[in-house]
Parts: C-alpha cells; structure tokens; sequence
C-alpha cells in the first residue's frame, strides 16, 4: 500500500457507442501499458458503454461482467481500478463509480448532480452519500463529471488528500473543464486527478480530452492534453503536507451544513 508516495494513471481514449464487450477489451489492452508500480487506475466515466440516457437498455448489476472484469483485472495487476458504469439496483439506475481494489474489495459511490441539459436527472437516481476512499496514507475522494461544478459538495472537509473525477465532458465546454479542474485543487489545498474521453459518441458529442493532474497551487503534474494513451505521475503526500502547513487556508473556511 502507498504511504508517502501515491502512483496512479489516467487513461484517456475514445469509447465505443453501447458496446461493453469492445470497451473492456480496449481498457484491458491499455491496462498492459500501464508501470506494475502503480497504485490506482481511472477510467472516465460510464467507461463501458459511453454517456448514456439509455439507462434501461445498457445497466449492468454489481454481480455483472464489468464490475467483475474490474474486480478481476485489479487482482491480477495488483492496483485499484476505478471508473463509473450504469448500475441498475432495486428498480433504480445509478451513475456509480466503482472502486475495485487488488484485494477484491468493491467501494462505490453514486452520482450527486445528474448533468439536466442532457435528461441525466430523468433517467438515473442521484447518489446521496459522498463517501472518502482509503489507499495508504492516503484518502481519496470521488466525483463524476458533472460534479465539477458544485463546489460545495467537493469542499475538502479536512477529509482527503486527493479528488478524482472521472468524466464524459464535451469538448464545447472544454475551457469550462480547464479552470474548474485546477479551481478545484486550489479551493481544497488539494491534489486532483481528472479523466475525460476523446472522440464522438452515439449521439454525435464530441470530446476533447483534457485530462490530467494537478497540485494544489494548480500546477499541472502530467497532462493529456487531446492525445489517447495512458498517463502516469506519481503523487507527494509530504510535500502536499508541507503545503497545507505553510499555507493554511483550510483554518479560516467557513463551516456549513450540508442538506439534501
């Protein structure tokens, strides 16, 4: 397990419209590039099937192939493997990203803020719960997509240590993308960890990419830039403690109450 040190990679590639089987079979390519040293794995979300509305067609259960094509492919690379997938549960659907642990350990958290311009409020259920992962030394908080934009819910509450966000974010926004990612890390005194696709989906969105990572001062430890591949870095715990402790902005944040 990492202690001072966090190695994680971001992949970042084109999806296959609705297609799972194809999907895993790209992801699991990608996986073979990534360094055996590293410690978590994100892939964008809704990695297996695109950003959907077709949440009845396409939804998977926790038991299903994708969740146990993570669980499988975690244990085999000794890493964690995070991304989100469309999970029907009890008649609901859920946007649900799904940590996977080298362990066999299965974490989740669902979707917060459904992206409405696209009817994502109409066809999935919003999570209400923002759990914090542990890995080491280190606690992990997740995000999808959408999330981005609501300060609030990713407020840093002396909590974690690194914010991920994994995302179907079109390229029309891109310079959207671009400062709420580093505002985000700046606002928390925190790393964060930012992956998004490329390509055109099944309903004609294009995307840009843009993935990357970022320090607390939002400075860019690796970017994808628009290029597919795997991107690797490999995180500081001390120096973002050493951070926090000259510059410690987290004591005069306000305090607040959180309601549904």
């Amino acid at each position: 397990m990492p202690t001072g040190s966090l190695s994680l990679a971001l992949i970042q590639t084109p999806t296959v419209w609705h297609d799972p089987v194809a999907n895993r079979l790209r992801f699991s390519n990608l996986l073979n590039e990534v360094s055996p040293r590293t410690n978590l794995v994100l892939l964008p979300e809704m990695f297996s099937t695109g950003f959907t509305m077709a949440s009845s067609e396409v939804a998977e259960s926790m038991d299903g192939p994708t969740v146990t094509w993570m669980r499988e492919r975690a244990a085999a690379l000794g890493m964690v493997i995070a991304g989100s997938i469309v999970i029907e549960e009890a008649g609901d659907y859920f946007n649900r990203f799904v940590w996977a642990t080298a362990e066999g350990e299965i974490n989740t958290y669902d979707k917060r803020h459904r992206f409405r311009m696209a009817g994502e409020h109409n066809y999935y259920t919003a999570g209400s719960t923002r759990p914090i992962f542990q890995l080491g030394d280190w606690r992990v908080c997740p995000m999808g997509c959408y999330d981005l934009r609501f300060p609030v819910w990713s407020r840093n509450r002396g909590d974690y240590d690194l914010l991920v966000c994994v995302a179907n974010w079109p390229a029309a926004r891109q310079a959207a993308w671009d400062v709420l990612v580093k505002s985000r890390a700046i606002e928390n005194l925190s790393y964060i960890a930012a992956v998004n696709i490329l390509g055109t989906d099944g309903n004609g969105v294009v995307y840009g990419g843009g993935s990357g990572i970022f320090g607390p001062e939002g400075e860019a430890v690796v970017t994808a830039d628009s290029n597919p591949g795997v991107f690797q870095a490999t995180l500081n715990k001390e120096v973002l403690d050493e951070y926090r402790a000259a510059f410690p902005a987290w004591q005069d944040a306000d305090e607040f109450e959180l309601r549904s």
